[in-house]
């Protein structure tokens, strides 16, 4: 099914463009990847130059414009190896896969498609092996690229390695495909029949979905959903605020509606990380909060099981509260043990676009400490 994927891979292929449009887009690909695949470029309104979609997967010119790292969390710091990332103790993340069914422009991996930069695992049996002597990983997190761009048979024996390894009792697939290509599961017999066989009673297969706006819940894409559903994986969707995209109200309230409506339960809702190339993209954290918050009032209990965090470099530090003039963070994930549960209170700052945009300002902060749940590190 990979294989089948028809991909537009110039701008200069895309229809509904002027030539001024195509040679400024084409100078954003030569730096930063552009690819499409023909069914998501088929839900998009190319008359509409703000149709979100688009948005999401077409160049912009501000990409140049803005600048950044390319590893605004410092996953560099946590890679233990080529493709095994090692932050938390009890999660993992595997980068199995440096290929996407489409490219985000807002992407904060970038540079995984950069100069062909290969971030992916190398030695797999190595890989498996630091897994297994490190006992306390309890989850891993199959990401890249995306984990469905793997034949199923790659996948599969992945998967399979790391159900043999019994202190792993949760192993996660990140993907978008389910929004940029859900034929890649409802075409293959043998994806869904291997997330069947792999999901078991005692060890769900957990599906990490990326549906950024309500109109990636398409009929195919519902089909897609249900498909896995029915295999038993337990579904989560995560998705950044991205500007023009999902940065009102009513736009995330939707998108939370309709997961809910199909089983997929919200679960993080991301800060965009300030990489390069997508300043643009980022909405300030108080104005993120807002919409957030009354994108909940409006829904239900079960689809208002999201949490706003920012992944940093330390952790994931989770937006819990606003008063008229602090903001109050909690660390939800903590690389320090001596972090986990720490709360921060700091003086608001309305053009704060990240957490250290607080931190850097030395005054009115009051920290409290974590829960001694550890020990020293």
């Amino acid at each position: 099914m990979v294989n089948k994927i028809k991909f537009i891979r110039k701008v200069s292929d895309l229809k509904g463009l002027t030539k001024k449009e195509k040679n400024e887009l084409e100078a954003v690909a030569k730096r930063y990847e552009f690819k499409v695949n023909s069914y998501y470029a088929s839900l998009i309104d190319w008359s509409d130059k703000n149709d979100p979609l688009r948005r999401l997967v077409l160049p912009d010119v501000n990409e140049l414009r803005s600048s950044g790292p390319l590893d605004p969390s410092k996953e560099s710091k946590y890679t233990q190896m080529p493709g095994i990332q090692h932050k938390y103790t009890s999660t993992a993340l595997f980068l199995i896969s440096g290929n996407c069914g489409s490219i985000c422009r807002y992407c904060f991996r970038k540079r995984i498609f950069m100069n062909r930069r290969d971030e992916a695992v190398k030695d797999l049996p190595k890989a498996l092996n630091y897994i297994r002597k490190h006992k306390g990983i309890q989850n891993v997190l199959l990401t890249g690229g995306d984990p469905f761009m793997l034949s199923t048979e790659k996948l599969a024996h992945v998967i399979g390695e790391l159900k043999k390894i019994p202190h792993v009792g949760i192993i996660r697939i990140g993907t978008k495909m389910t929004a940029f290509y859900p034929d890649r599961i409802i075409k293959d017999k043998k994806l869904v029949s291997m997330i069947k066989k792999n999901s078991t009673l005692e060890k769900r297969i957990y599906i990490m979905n990326h549906f950024d706006h309500a109109r990636e819940l398409a009929p195919k894409a519902v089909r897609a959903v249900s498909m896995l559903v029915d295999a038993g994986a337990i579904m989560a969707n995560q998705t950044p605020i991205i500007k023009g995209v999902n940065d009102s109200a009513e736009a995330l309230s939707a998108l939370f509606t309709k997961l809910s409506y199909v089983g997929v339960s919200p679960y993080y809702i991301f800060q965009c990380r300030p990489t390069a190339a997508n300043w643009d993209f980022a909405v300030p954290v108080e104005r993120s909060y807002v919409i957030f918050e009354k994108a909940r009032s409006t829904v239900s209990g079960l689809a208002k099981t999201a949490r706003l965090v920012m992944s940093t470099a330390t952790g994931k530090i989770h937006v819990i509260g606003m008063t008229d003039r602090d903001i109050i963070f909690k660390y939800f994930r903590a690389a320090r043990h001596s972090d986990s549960g720490r709360i921060m209170i700091f003086r608001r700052n309305p053009d704060a676009y990240w957490f250290d945009d607080y931190t850097e300002v030395k005054k009115d902060i009051k920290l409290y400490k974590g829960l001694d749940l550890y020990g020293p590190d």
